[in-house]
């Protein structure tokens, strides 16, 4: 049995800014820190006394997430760009009003690798590719037990890549995802069957008096 829990990156600096986050490298804020650390103790109950496995996204949001529960749960960490949000190219950084303004919707018949309009953005194809080999190269590892730290609609195509969707299939997927969720995914010994046990889920923020 696997189990691979993916966590996205608590509250970050650009959220409260109003910032087109994408590669932007803003860091936690101080409620994000504390978001961070009641997501750490409700990973320390699902996987128990399991040895634990940690990759997350170079950015600073996610690693300092990652660091908050590679430190509860005493493993060490790994850093991966391939974890990274997709890239809003000369956008990033910028108000999200900039953005909203100029960004293109995508046509139909080419989702995959629609730039939105925006100067050197990444398609879903180029993330999909990057997250897809990540995700790949993780699973592939002895380890029974993993998390996954990683971005808001980056979590979208770690999903995909779990349950083997085809990437030409990824034009259209979105998993919604709050900042601090936790996503728990399982693949069984018999069937290898990929199972997505729960998505996005932020009961433990809620519980914790944060707003669902």
């Amino acid at each position: 049995m696997k189990n691979l829990f993916v966590v996205t990156h608590a509250e970050a600096r650009h959220h409260i800014e109003k910032k087109v986050g994408g590669w932007y490298d803003s860091d936690l804020t101080e409620q994000g820190r504390r978001d961070a650390k009641v997501a750490a103790d409700r990973l320390a109950a699902m996987v128990g006394g399991s040895s634990v496995e940690i990759f997350s996204s170079d950015l600073l949001r996610a690693s300092q997430t990652a660091s908050i529960i590679a430190d509860l749960l005493k493993c060490s960490l790994e850093l991966d760009s391939g974890l990274r949000e997709m890239s809003c190219g000369s956008a990033e950084g910028r108000p999200q009003e900039w953005l909203d303004v100029r960004q293109t919707p995508a046509p139909d018949d080419n989702r995959l690798d629609h730039r939105g309009g925006i100067s050197g953005a990444e398609t879903r194809r180029e993330l999909a590719d990057r997250v897809f080999r990540s995700v790949d190269m993780i699973i592939q590892r002895q380890c029974s037990t993993q998390i996954i730290v990683t971005h808001g609609f980056a979590l979208t195509f770690v999903v995909a890549a779990w349950i083997k969707m085809p990437i030409e299939a990824c034009g259209h997927v979105s998993f919604p995802a709050r900042p601090g969720s936790i996503t728990h995914l399982r693949e069984d010994d018999h069937w290898r069957s990929r199972a997505v046990v729960s998505l996005a889920d932020t009961t433990h923020l809620i519980a914790n008096g944060r707003n669902g």
